[in-house]
């Protein structure tokens, strides 16, 4: 259940808000007392947000961003692109390339931009979007396993980078969610990725939007680096 509380006067910023676990996590910010900002290429987000256009694979898109929501005590990063279903030898440059700038840029670009202030005020919370696939890898997604796994990466990074100054950086690894990140793969591929999951459905949004606030809050006071899997049993390690 929300804690109406918990993020009062704190400042959230949301990356691929519009939809999906984006628009769950700061739909849950806002029920907790965060003034929340989003950002996502649609001017649109929960009611109560401040919705900010931009493209997290322009560095220049994500420090206006920042700028304008002042100074961010937490940090969501859940813009994403699932890419194409391809066997490796079809995904050409373009894709591999759009893929890795939205899912590995996007995040480096956020998590740099409000680093600088987190740390000058000896506090903040990052929580990367990464994916199973980061882990274990899909077939038909080359470049989305790729970009997720660069994501794990860099959280263990900046999560030791970063540990003695209050900022702490951690990552979720979900299963396969319902969410209109779907709508973008192949019904074999979704078949793939749920016949995996033990508990055999897919995962929601608010599922995923309760553990981003958790890693979000300061009850969360002794882990970064860390990667948080969220996959129906999936991972169990």
């Amino acid at each position: 259940m929300p804690n109406e509380s918990r993020f009062s006067g704190r400042v959230a910023l949301v990356t691929g808000a519009a939809s999906g676990i984006g628009a769950a996590a700061a739909r849950r910010l806002l029920a907790e007392g965060a003034a929340v900002f989003t950002l996502d290429l649609r001017v649109q987000g929960p009611e109560g947000a401040v919705a900010i256009a931009g493209d997290v694979s322009s560095s220049a898109d994500v420090n206006a961003a920042v700028a304008e929501a002042g100074p961010v005590d937490i940090l969501v990063c859940c813009a994403g692109v699932p890419g194409r279903s391809l066997q490796t030898v079809d995904v050409t440059d373009e894709e591999w390339k759009r893929v890795l700038a939205i899912n590995a840029d996007g995040v480096f670009f956020c998590n740099r931009a409000v680093i600088p202030g987190m740390v000058e005020r000896g506090y903040g919370r990052i929580v990367n979007l990464a994916s199973i696939a980061g882990k274990e890898g899909n077939p038909m997604a080359a470049a989305y396993a790729a970009s997720k796994a660069a994501v794990i990466a860099l959280t263990k990074a900046i999560g030791k980078d970063l540990a003695r100054t209050g900022v702490l950086v951690n990552c979720i690894a979900p299963a396969v969610i319902e969410t209109p990140i779907l709508e973008g793969i192949t019904q074999e591929h979704i078949d793939y990725m749920v016949e995996r999951i033990p508990m055999g459905r897919m995962g929601t949004a608010e599922e995923v939007a309760a553990l981003i606030c958790w890693l979000a809050s300061e009850e969360c006071s002794f882990s970064t680096g860390a990667t948080y899997d969220i996959s129906g049993g999936r991972a169990v390690f």
